[in-house]
């Protein structure tokens, strides 16, 4: 291979210099290498938030490769393979490597796009680095894939993960760059509206955020993990599930710093391991039943009488943090002025949307992915499935969680309800008075309106829920 010609990087979901495999690889071969992003028809689809924190996360990463001397190229182009063609025309290069994704969309975008260029005599590389096993590469004894998350678990904690690469000391650049788009230009916050002011603060952007996150994490916090991790009202997670979904940072730097944790005795380390591993558990999923994706993984679910009406004034009192529900309400303005929710708040929204209001999880899926920082197609859809009983390894399809229970349980001290609820509070929280600010002004919502009573007793969802079982044979 001619050493001269350069070699395009195609970032994706890997906004990050260290532990990359595929940057890595094309830094060896002593060759130019050419960082680009392409405003794709699959990123043309994000919806608000997840597109607004890639807009900010591609800034990051465009200020970190100037640092190293290289730059990031923009191309705006419906079809990935056009905008690939022309750069490969413009700058001679030879060679295309980018990291994997897995959602069915991107596979077969990747696929048509190897094939298209084998065809042409370019070289087409994909290299992992989203996850820390290949989905393909974990089988039963049988042969089969894990529909269950504890034999999974059991299957690869002992398998060695790779040890995360260092950042490349040089990246060469080409001897001419091509020409790139601005992304003030591309406009990705555009659907946040005013709300982008409001997260903004609570956004930790950017790989050296990431691993400032990680690091104080596992200083401080990981000790108490098994602990303080269903505790909302506390500083109890990595919260570093926003820079994987973007690859600001590798699954494998957070493993290794976790499995030195453990070995040092710090007592939540392994429990961290496993939350991990449930991540990687749900692409495992999608990879083998991408129906999950868009439709009951149970599929004897199908015929279930979920709502589907979205605009219902059940789910608009859902999504408007007014369903008279202190801890789904708290929830639902932690999303909109964080960009993202606590995890057993997570649970305890999705339970109660999909078996107090009976409304399909599908409903819920969407809203998420419209409204999350750190949205990740497999984890988003593994969890809503989970909760409402229709997916894999799911919680038992008949728990209902009772949110005032779980209250009591896990915000002892109101300190959760107290930062987001505003309204029949003499002084509010700070960040209970900026929901007021993120959501859309058509709500007409104000912190002197008086705080609703339950659009539905949880007694009365709770039995009509488990009619709804009894009757369709569950």
């Amino acid at each position: 291979m001619d050493d001269t010609k350069p070699i395009i990087l195609w970032f994706r979901r890997d906004l990050r210099l260290s532990d990359h495999a595929a940057l890595t690889a094309a830094c060896e071969t002593g060759r130019p290498v050419i960082p680009v992003f392409i405003y794709d028809g699959l990123v043309e689809t994000l919806e608000a938030a997840p597109k607004w924190r890639l807009g900010l996360g591609l800034q990051a990463l465009s200020k970190t490769l100037a640092d190293k001397g290289s730059r990031l190229i923009l191309r705006r182009e419906g079809r990935a393979l056009k905008a690939l063609r022309a750069l490969v025309a413009q700058t001679g290069a030879t060679s295309i490597y980018w990291s994997r994704l897995y959602d069915p969309e991107a596979v077969a975008r990747d696929t048509s796009i190897k094939e298209a260029f084998k065809a042409e005599g370019v070289e087409a590389r994909s290299f992992g680095g989203h996850l820390m096993f290949e989905p393909w590469t974990v089988e039963t004894k049988t042969g089969g894939f894990y529909r269950v998350y504890t034999p999974f678990w059991n299957a690869v904690k002992n398998v060695g993960v790779d040890t995360p690469r260092p950042t490349p000391r040089d990246i060469r650049p080409p001897q001419d760059w091509p020409e790139s788009d601005t992304l003030d230009d591309w406009q990705m916050g555009a659907a946040m509206n005013r709300g982008a002011e409001v997260v903004r603060p609570f956004a930790l952007v950017g790989e050296q955020s990431a691993q400032g996150r990680l690091g104080h994490f596992i200083a401080d916090v990981v000790d108490g993990y098994g602990d303080n991790r269903d505790i909302p009202g506390v500083d109890g997670t990595s919260a570093l599930s926003e820079n994987l979904s973007l690859g600001e940072i590798s699954p494998h730097q957070c493993w290794h710093a976790g499995h030195r944790a453990m070995q040092e005795g710090k007592r939540g380390a392994e429990k961290y391991l496993k939350e991990l591993v449930w991540r990687e558990f749900a692409y495992h999923l999608m990879h083998h039943t991408p129906r999950m994706l868009d439709g009951n993984w149970r599929e004897e679910w199908d015929a279930f009488p979920w709502k589907t009406d979205a605009d219902s004034a059940h789910v608009v009192a859902w999504k408007q943090g007014r369903t008279g529900i202190r801890f789904v309400d708290a929830a639902m303005r932690e999303l909109y002025v964080t960009g993202r929710m606590h995890n057993r708040a997570r649970m305890i929204v999705a339970s109660y949307l999909t078996k107090h209001l009976m409304t399909h999880w599908k409903v819920g899926q969407h809203w998420f992915e419209q409204c999350l920082i750190d949205w990740d197609p497999a984890s988003n859809a593994m969890g809503w499935q989970w909760v409402a009983g229709s997916g894999p390894d799911a919680s038992p399809y008949f728990r209902v969680f009772n949110p005032d229970t779980q209250l009591d349980k896990f915000d002892k001290h109101r300190d959760y309800v107290s930062r987001w609820i505003a309204e029949g509070r003499a002084d509010p929280h700070k960040d209970a008075l900026a929901f007021f600010d993120a959501i859309p002004r058509s709500w007409n919502l104000s912190p002197d309106d008086p705080y609703p009573d339950p659009i539905m007793t949880l007694d009365a969802g709770r039995k009509r829920a488990l009619a709804a079982y009894e009757d369709r044979g569950f």
